[in-house]
């Protein structure tokens, strides 16, 4: 559901997954919504009344995770087929997989310069992926329990992760080093999300608190209490003054940050000049491995919204249902050149029919739609199992595909070798 956060708010209910909806994510512009599904689909939406949105099938099992890369241009997909996919935003299309994974995936996302792929598994382990050379360039193995989520801090130096076994951990992936380890909650991790600033992280928890941990002092700062039941997610907004969760409970909560005055202008530009720039490890940049107490009576600060903040929760506003309808394509004539730029400048048209000025009477068009026929349902509903059919067989054939290839590498490594001796031998 998209919502309209004004005094006069609206839900925009969208329609068109087939089960339940796993993850939802915004591209960096605004201009598209990536939502992935246990119906082991992932879907583009163009955030508007009219409900276009694209397929994308590829997937055998669950998708549990979606995320866009930072410029807009591709997208990542985590699956229960143990699977990981990158796909292009605008021509909708899958572009490579990657297999090592043992085990269920359950989240994958880029880096801030979008050379790098963290993700997560079943496997107890977290792979880091180069999506230049398409392969593993990296394993973090965690043996006292599988993460929930993983994700890249500002600068991409560091990965955090957030485990099933009530921690959370801080890595760094140009070191290859374990930094920070904390056992706050009482329950497994669910999510993470690091402010703008890289100096703060916030968790979400089955123990249904979120926490806040000061990264450069290396200790917790805050605990929140305020779902009544598990915190599934959490995530700060973009510039940090607000963060969002999401319960068990059926409740979105937003807060609003206290944190210190720091001009973090100048430490996000300080972010974005890292990112485009590979140079040695900075030590401003490494996390301490340990806390840092100068006084051991620092505690955290417990808040309570129950008694603390006053209740400004409202009635839950209008819902209107947008059914999906056709999918929205990219021209055949735009070129390569064109395909550089955020998905804004491709889908300019589509985009301008959101607005806040659109006429309830297009809701209503929408609600109008006319149905098909039962005999031509039928026949779309055998055409698409069909489709889901071939798309497994085709997943199972690149896998072999991989596997065969991999095998003629070492067959002609094993030859070169041979003929070396030979020759050594002579």
């Amino acid at each position: 559901m998209v919502w309209k956060l004004k005094t006069q708010c609206r839900a925009y209910k969208f329609v068109g997954h087939a089960d339940a909806v796993t993850s939802v994510q915004f591209s960096p512009d605004g201009q598209l919504l990536a939502t992935a599904s246990q119906d082991r689909t992932v879907r583009l939406w163009i955030p508007c009344i009219h409900g276009e949105s694209s397929v994308l099938k590829g997937h055998t099992a669950s998708v549990r995770s979606v995320s866009f890369s930072h410029d807009g241009h591709l997208l990542v997909s985590a699956s229960n087929d143990k699977s990981i996919k990158i796909w292009s935003a605008h021509r909708q299309r899958l572009l490579f997989s990657l297999f090592q994974h043992t085990h269920w995936v359950h989240c994958a996302k880029f880096s801030p310069d979008g050379r790098l792929i963290a993700s997560c598994s079943e496997d107890k382990s977290i792979k880091i992926w180069d999506t230049r050379n398409k392969t593993c360039v990296d394993s973090f193995l965690d043996y006292g329990g599988f993460a929930n989520f993983v994700d890249f801090n500002p600068s991409g130096t560091c990965i955090a992760s957030a485990g099933s076994n009530h921690t959370v951990k801080l890595w760094d992936i140009r070191m290859n080093k374990l930094l920070q380890h904390y056992k706050v909650h009482r329950a497994g991790v669910n999510c993470v999300s690091f402010h703008p600033s890289g100096n703060y992280l916030i968790t979400a928890s089955t123990d249904g608190t979120l926490k806040i941990l000061d990264l450069l002092e290396g200790r917790l700062i805050y605990t929140l209490h305020g779902h009544k039941g598990p915190v599934l997610s959490v995530a700060f907004s973009k510039g940090g003054e607000k963060f969002a969760s999401g319960g068990a409970d059926a409740q979105v909560l937003l807060w609003k940050t206290n944190f210190d005055s720091c001009d973090y202008k100048e430490l996000l530009k300080h972010h974005i000049r890292r990112t485009h720039i590979d140079e040695p490890p900075h030590l401003l940049d490494i996390y301490p491995r340990s806390p840092h107490l100068h006084d051991e009576k620092l505690l955290s600060v417990e808040v309570n919204p129950s008694f603390d903040v006053t209740n400004t929760q409202t009635l839950d506003p209008p819902v209107i249902e947008i059914s999906s309808s056709s999918p929205f394509s990219v021209p055949d004539d735009v070129s390569s050149e064109d395909l550089q730029y955020p998905p804004a400048s491709v889908l300019a048209t589509s985009s301008k029919r959101e607005s806040e000025d659109e006429s309830e009477s297009a809701v209503h068009n929408v609600d109008k739609q006319t149905g098909v026929s039962p005999s031509l349902g039928n026949a779309l509903e055998h055409i698409v199992e069909q489709l889901d059919v071939l798309t497994l067989t085709i997943s199972i054939l690149e896998q072999r595909l991989t596997l065969t290839e991999d095998k003629l590498k070492e067959c002609l490594e094993n030859q070169q070798k041979m003929l070396l001796e030979g020759r050594q031998e002579e």
